[in-house]
């Protein structure tokens, strides 16, 4: 039986709902309907039940989905049920931006270490978390047992520092250097480049007002 192809939109979404969710469950909102999400996160009703049928059934009819229970199932579904070890590659301004971040720790990502070629960094602690030599990073990830490595070092770097990732056997790289990386179809990568998400900005506000 062929498996079902979840469309990533979805899976960009459900992160969406589920930080919704526990927002309004900070404010003590038991109850809410597919219509209420979508007016607030900004999707249609048609779109939340489609996103969320692809998991099975969650809400009742005529009374909408138990918050608590809902984001449960969200989380279980994105892997966010259990803590993830993360490393970061790069000691810099990214990198230590990166490693306050408070995001990550909320929703189960947890920076471990790291990683710099910078001698003078080496041993020092961002945020209480110690910065580590590149070459022992095949090391401490295998210590650490872990799974997802950031890459946060300058474009001319990166290649080299993805390569230094799939040889410690890292499973996912997020990547936030400005410049497309190769990495074995094995390993799940994630580009962020804050620059063309800007110009993406730039794009659609003259677009419009061309219009």
């Amino acid at each position: 039986m062929k498996a079902l192809k979840i469309p990533e939109a979805t899976v960009m979404r459900l992160s969406v709902y589920s930080r919704y969710l526990s927002q309004i469950d900070e404010r003590g909102v038991t109850t809410i309907s597919s219509a209420e999400i979508a007016d607030d996160v900004g999707v249609s009703p048609a779109q939340v039940r489609k996103d969320l049928a692809y998991f099975g059934e969650f809400g009742t009819r005529g009374v909408g989905y138990n918050v608590k229970d809902l984001n449960y199932h969200i989380i279980k579904i994105l892997g966010l049920s259990t803590s993830w070890p993360v490393i970061i590659a790069g000691a810099g301004n990214l990198g230590t931006a990166l490693s306050m971040y408070g995001g990550f720790r909320d929703r189960g990502f947890k920076i471990v270490a790291i990683f710099d070629n910078d001698e003078a960094k080496i041993g020092y602690k961002l945020n209480g978390i110690e910065v580590y030599p590149m070459g022992h990073l095949a090391e401490v990830v295998a210590q650490k047992k872990v799974k997802i490595g950031i890459i946060a070092v300058p474009a001319a770097a990166a290649q080299e520092v993805a390569d230094q990732l799939v040889a410690a056997k890292v499973k996912g790289i997020l990547n936030f250097a400005p410049r497309v990386i190769n990495v074995p179809d094995s390993i799940e990568l994630r580009n962020v480049d804050l620059s063309v998400n800007l110009e993406i900005l730039t794009f659609n506000l003259g677009y419009k007002r061309g219009r």
